[in-house]
């Protein structure tokens, strides 16, 4: 009776959703693309792929990070069993972009299927996966419900449940109990996530503690380091101006970062500023933002070849795939929603490359990351907008602190990396007995 309730309630907030969906497709563009797959119909080259009698593990991944991490997870496993395939399914459409990067020609891209039993059985008819594996916490009861019936194992990895949901979940728990109790094996980021994976009735015999598989995904990338110098060079970003980088903000954070240059300016009169928005659909407002605090703005995506620019031009990097090179160039980096939104983003890669990393008061979805890197003393957080502010201010006016901060910064992610190949492991381990 509780799964037909379910059932009913999915259909009824998704046809309410369904002018969300629209709109997000028309400002998006991309979101539309190949919309059938979310019914479990596919087009016909990816159904003679799906076709083809290979076994494949079937990888789920919500957006960006969820799918770097399934990357990581997918070349380890291709690296201890090198005939292993993959069907990657995504949520978003900047997800999708992602993903093209990292697959192989043997894989195959869907859009994930809508959790209703009808969608949900196609989809698992056409793909019938040798295992199911689910990055942090997308569970969607009727596809995880379908694919245990059939005897298929399922993992969920990297397994997090942020303070919002944990209340939901364990007010749920019969509910979510008997889903969470379908899973081979979690893998999750820290003994707090355990702990709310068991108050939503999950048995502590089937969940591991690993630490963040995020500390495996960050690799440098030289190659767009040494494009993107050249391209500030010829913008006027000399190599020995220090760089203040903004990285994946969101609004209200691009006018913070403006009023720091603005004081840092005076005391330091080289600095650069870069950002790089986390929407780039806000892009219009990030500059508007940098133009009436009286800055010029090089705009990347309509700049491809810049000439030289004034010496106080902010740089506004509204591209995809360029931000992980930004920071190989940095020396001082603002991790985005980590002040005027709550959650923050993605904080080891400018760690990873040995920049002085600061962060606001929320970064909820990275806990057991800001642990790690607090013990280091490898990162600093601001408790509200003036201590951030300042915390900033003394390491844009001092490169002693701002090269030893970076330092322990790099050291603490080497001594965090490793977690992925044990998991790579097991998971085949355990699906080569089924």
């Amino acid at each position: 009776m509780k799964w037909f309730l379910y059932n009913l309630i999915f259909s009824i907030v998704y046809i309410l959703m369904m002018p969300k969906f629209l709109l997000r497709m028309f400002r998006r563009g991309g979101y539309a693309n190949r919309f059938m797959d979310r019914f479990g119909f596919y087009p016909p080259d990816i159904m003679a792929q799906l076709c083809d009698n290979t076994a494949r593990i079937w990888i789920h991944a919500v957006s960006v990070g969820e799918v770097s991490v399934a990357g990581q997870l997918m070349d380890e496993m291709r690296r201890q069993r090198p005939e292993t395939a993959f069907v990657l399914s995504v949520t978003s459409s900047t997800g999708w972009s992602q993903a093209h990067r990292i697959l192989r020609s043997s894989d195959i891209l869907i859009h994930n299927p809508l959790d209703y039993p009808s969608c949900v059985r196609r989809a698992l008819n056409t793909i019938r996966p040798r295992a199911y594996i689910i990055t942090e916490t997308e569970l969607w009861p009727n596809i995880i419900r379908q694919t245990n019936q059939r005897g298929c194992p399922i993992f969920l990895i990297n397994a997090r449940i942020s303070d919002r949901s944990a209340p939901g979940y364990r007010r749920l728990k019969c509910w979510f109990g008997p889903v969470l109790n379908c899973l081979q094996k979690i893998y999750a980021q820290s003994i707090l996530d355990a702990q709310r994976l068991m108050d939503a009735g999950c048995s502590a015999n089937r969940i591991c503690v690993t630490g963040s598989m995020k500390f495996d995904v960050a690799h440098r990338n030289l190659k767009k380091e040494i494009e993107l110098r050249n391209y500030l060079t010829q913008a006027g970003f000399t190599p020995e101006a220090p760089i203040l980088l903004g990285g994946s903000t969101w609004p209200g954070e691009d006018a913070f970062l403006l009023h720091i240059y603005q004081k840092a300016l005076t005391r330091v009169p080289n600095l650069r500023l870069i950002i790089a928005p986390r929407h780039f659909e806000k892009a219009n407002e990030v500059e508007t933002a940098i133009r009436t605090a009286g800055f010029p703005c090089l705009r990347k995506t309509k700049n491809a070849t810049p000439t030289p620019y004034p010496e106080n031009t902010v740089l506004l990097a509204d591209t995809t795939g360029e931000l992980m090179g930004f920071y190989g160039l940095a020396q001082t980096v603002f991790v985005g929603k980590s002040l005027c939104e709550h959650g923050a983003q993605n904080m080891i890669e400018p760690c990873l490359c040995g920049c002085a990393v600061v962060v606001g008061p929320h970064t909820e979805n990275f806990r057991p990351v800001m642990r790690d890197l607090l013990a280091f003393q490898a990162i600093e957080q601001g408790r509200d907008f003036a201590e951030t502010e300042q915390l900033l201010l003394d390491l844009l006016i001092s490169p002693k602190q701002r090269q030893e901060l970076g330092q322990r910064a790099k050291k603490a992610v080497a001594h965090r990396r490793g977690i992925t190949p044990k998991i790579a492991a097991e998971i085949l381990q355990i699906t080569n007995r089924n």
